[in-house]
């Protein structure tokens, strides 16, 4: 499986139980719809839908605080 827009809604929706719309600019972090934990799974799912390491330094909520700053990420990594 590929890492697309759909599949982090359903991940975070379905497994993380985040609620509410959300959308590719919906902030994650930020907002307080992950916490700390979530983030840490969030991370674990990215790595392996995108086939990428994602190094500590990396994340940042310019990298991970929406959908569309994580599919950029991956794209770049």
């Amino acid at each position: 499986m590929t890492l697309t827009a759909e599949s982090l809604v359903a991940y975070l929706t379905d497994m993380l139980n985040v609620e509410g719309p959300l959308d590719a600019e919906t902030e994650l972090f930020s907002s307080g719809l992950l916490d700390s934990v979530a983030m840490v799974n969030l991370i674990a799912h990215i790595e392996d839908q995108a086939r990428i390491e994602v190094r500590p330094s990396d994340v940042t909520l310019d990298n991970f605080d929406t959908i569309a700053r994580i599919l950029a990420y991956a794209r770049q990594a």
